[in-house]
């Protein structure tokens, strides 16, 4: 460990359960904040899709991030002013930070049911002992934007269905 990450974490009174939930939250926000409001078209939305897993990559803690940008709302037969601004209904996210012996996989999704862009956690793993891998909340059993069965790969994006279509 070095001494940065020595002085970093006396910094924090919490688990460091609870520290890796705190950087997912760091992460996802970054996603949201930062991003929103970018102007995006067909031309240029796995560019930003790829930027914005990059930016949220060289953050501490992360292990894996993936961005997914709805593409429905794209004009097919643009000209010059044919481009949308992102929004948070727009973005699909999964994020899995790694501090320690703890994994957590955050998402960031349009949920229709609450017409909202919700962050939520859904896993928390203990990487030394698998058997004390923290349920799903019954709620997060199927896609909460479609209420079809996910994937146990967080990274699937819900075996390939979007919570636009």
């Amino acid at each position: 460990m070095t001494d940065r990450e020595t002085l970093a974490n006396e910094r924090f009174a919490c688990t460091p359960r609870e520290r890796a939930v705190f950087e997912a939250g760091i992460k996802l926000a970054t996603v949201y904040h930062q991003f929103v409001g970018t102007p995006v078209n067909l031309a240029s939305v796995e560019k930003l899709e790829a930027a914005i897993s990059e930016a949220i990559c060289v953050q501490p803690y992360v292990e894996s991030a993936k961005v997914e940008i709805n593409r429905s709302v794209f004009k097919k037969r643009g000209d010059t002013y044919s481009y949308v601004s992102l929004t948070g209904k727009m973005i699909d996210a999964v994020v899995t930070i790694r501090l320690g012996e703890i994994r957590v996989t955050a998402e960031m999704r349009y949920d229709r049911e609450l017409r909202y862009p919700l962050m939520y956690i859904s896993s928390i793993e203990e990487i030394g002992n698998r058997s004390r891998r923290r349920p799903a909340a019954p709620w997060r059993l199927s896609c909460p934007m479609r209420r079809t069965p996910c994937s146990d790969d967080p990274l699937s994006m819900c075996r390939g269905r979007t919570p636009w279509g």
